[in-house]
């Protein structure tokens, strides 16, 4: 690797470190970076604290079981402002005598200093999770009282956390944050940050998002910086920062592999380069979508193009001339020109390339006369923003590495605020649209999110869904919140593919087959409803989910346009299910394009027989095509399909 590759490389960078901002800038500097190191906040210790004191005296008479130091300047100010009042030997013999806990390394070493070894360090990267976990591995607190050292503002999750545990909590505020005496230097970060004289942006603490936040807002700037940080990278200290980065809207693009300030500047300056021309691309990537977006017609402006297609008007179950067709995965393995692609390059980085995604789609297209065609990508790609570890080995299924498995684990599936993480995706929505034909919709798509959250609890594939159903039965809060924050980044992903040029999106509900139907209302049909509500009018919405018929009323309840239906109930009955007021789309066997033509021919016509010549049937299969259907007999099924159903 290139010095070059391992520094900053000339990179402007602000940061906002204020105790050791000389030694930041230092630091910046030796990585071939320019500082702009502006501080952002100060601690002020409490004048006279009597609540300090009362603490201290709660301690030495044996009140307090345990004692959380959180900060190592809280731990220092605490000790100074008892001391006149309390005297310091007793003080410190009742610490040395009772159980501690000590955040991480600072706090550590004062109490070092006062000659008091604690009972527990917590390890890296020192949040509060981590505070409660080494609690209940080595020190369980239920009917004990436990007293906390707070930040410079009250930490609710933690106290929350001990309660839940069966503690009694006993807060002592020792400090609190404000802005530095002189504002002038953080000023004149926000006003680089917001002009493009900025290329990364290093936090150290959560503290600081805020007050420059509130510096922003005092000079009428914030919505401007929060429209900058989409084009710098930002580098945050570790999981408490980037929670309120992400909190407060603003991306976060890396953490170091250890939560310090060495680690975070050294592992900045070896990513930044790439990381800063990768948000480069995507914001030129952007003013192009945003760009081909003013250029052509809206999804629901009825001179388009598309709008008199054939699949466009079944969606909207007006007559058509004959019913129009597409197949789920019509470009795939089966296709001789999508392996040449493929072996040159894996699913992954297929995925990830725009222009590869839209040739693999056209060649489909046109190779088969179909009536729609769907943007190639995967179902997953979502989790990745939103903290899940995804991989896809060679020759297996995709896998994730860091499972939701508890409901603690909720906390930290990070909420997608925007689909910038994801430009690949809608990237290749644009460049399909601009290659298709002008009369073929584009379809869009998602994973639905009990699929979603499948995927994320269980870590890949799964026969019985044990950990999913566990972690629903057991904790219907903790499930509600995540299907809720899936819930919204679909709607948050589809909207941005709509946006980027889909006419129409389809969820896809691959693994909710495995719920009865009690479950489905109660788990998982208000999420679907949420997304539905939110979409924007008028855009077809297409609901597709497998492998339980009794599930179709309740997908039809959720107000789609289309309903999706897999081979495993015949047509009418399942249009009788959702309801003709609804579009239908399947629902042909996929194991059927294996058969001869004739044979082909004659379990279409009894698809087409079943819709009855009812507008608002999509003719699709019952699922994906799979790896071994041979080409023509996909070809063939599509003129099957105009041939038996042109209205005369």
């Amino acid at each position: 690797m290139t010095t070059e590759a391992l520094s900053f490389a000339g990179l402007r960078v602000a940061a906002f470190e204020s105790r050791r901002a000389d030694e930041m800038g230092r630091m910046i500097a030796r990585r071939d970076g320019v500082p702009l190191v502006s501080p952002s906040m100060r601690e002020v210790p409490l004048g006279h604290n009597q609540a300090a004191v009362d603490f201290a005296n709660r301690i030495i008479t044996g009140q307090i079981d345990v004692i959380l130091f959180l900060t190592g300047v809280g731990t220092r100010y605490l000790v100074g402002q008892i001391e006149r009042r309390v005297p310091r030997d007793r003080f410190l013999a009742a610490l040395s005598d009772m159980k501690t806990v000590v955040r991480g390394p600072k706090p550590l070493a004062v109490l070092r200093e006062l000659g008091i070894t604690p009972t527990l360090t917590v390890p890296e990267p020192n949040t509060w999770r981590e505070v409660l976990t080494t609690l209940d591995q080595h020190l369980p607190v239920a009917n004990l009282v436990v007293g906390v050292q707070e930040y410079g503002v009250p930490n609710p999750s933690l106290i929350a956390g001990l309660e839940a545990r069966g503690a009694a909590v006993d807060t002592v505020h020792v400090y609190e944050w404000d802005l530095p005496a002189d504002v002038g230097p953080l000023q004149a970060n926000v006003r680089r940050i917001v002009a493009g004289e900025v290329d990364v942006a290093m936090f150290t603490s959560a503290q600081q998002v805020l007050h420059l936040l509130k510096v922003a807002d005092d000079m009428g700037l914030v919505d401007e910086l929060r429209t900058a940080f989409r084009r710098i990278v930002v580098a945050s200290i570790g999981p408490t920062t980037s929670e309120m980065l992400r909190a407060n809207e603003l991306p976060v693009d890396l953490e170091p592999s250890h939560p310090k300030m060495g680690h975070l500047v050294q592992e900045a300056s070896e990513q930044a380069g790439p990381l800063a021309a990768r948000k480069r691309e995507l914001a030129a990537s952007l003013a192009a979508t945003e760009a081909s977006r003013a250029a052509r017609p809206a999804p629901t402006d009825a001179s388009s193009p598309w709008a008199d297609s054939a699949f466009m008007r079944a969606c909207r179950r007006e007559p058509v001339d004959f019913t129009p067709v597409w197949f789920m995965r019509q470009a795939g393995r089966y296709m001789p020109e999508y392996r040449a692609i493929r072996e040159r390059t894996s699913f992954h980085d297929l995925c990830r390339n725009p222009q590869l995604c839209s040739e693999v789609m056209c060649t489909a297209v046109e190779r088969l006369g179909v009536d729609a065609a769907i943007v190639f990508s995967d179902l997953l790609p979502i989790l990745e923003p939103m903290g899940m570890e995804l991989e896809f080995p060679h020759g297996e299924g995709p896998v994730i590495h860091n499972p939701v498995r508890e409901p603690t684990d909720v906390d930290r599936v990070v909420e997608l605020e925007s689909a910038d993480s994801l430009h690949f995706v809608t990237e290749a929505v644009r460049q399909t649209r601009a290659d298709l034909p002008a009369r073929v919709p584009l379809i869009g798509f998602a994973g639905a999110p009990f699929t979603l959250a499948s995927y994320a609890i269980e870590g890949g594939a799964s026969r019985n869904y044990l950990h999913t159903k566990t972690l629903m039965l057991r904790d219907h809060a903790a499930w509600d919140a995540l299907m809720s924050r899936l819930a919204r980044a679909v709607t948050v992903y589809l909207g941005a593919q709509i946006v980027a040029g889909a006419q129409a999106v389809q969820l896809f509900d691959s693994w909710v087959g495995c719920l009865a139907p009690d479950d489905y209302r109660l788990f998982v049909l208000p999420h679907m409803q949420q997304i539905m509500a939110a979409l924007p009018p008028g855009v077809p919405v297409i609901s597709f989910a497998t492998g339980n018929p009794a599930l179709l009323p309740l997908l039809a309840e959720a107000a789609p346009t289309v309903v999706g239906v897999d081979w495993r109930v015949r047509l009418d009955e399942a249009w009788r299910a959702i309801g003709h007021d609804c579009a239908i789309q399947g629902n042909l066997d996929p194991m059927a394009l294996l058969a001869d033509v004739s044979e082909l021919r004659r379990r279409a016509g009894e698809v087409l027989d079943q819709a009855a010549g009812r507008p608002g049937h999509i003719f699709n299969l019952g699922h994906g095509v799979l790896p071994q259907t041979p080409p023509d007999h996909a070809r063939a099924l599509v003129d099957i399909v105009h041939e038996l159903s042109t209205r005369r």
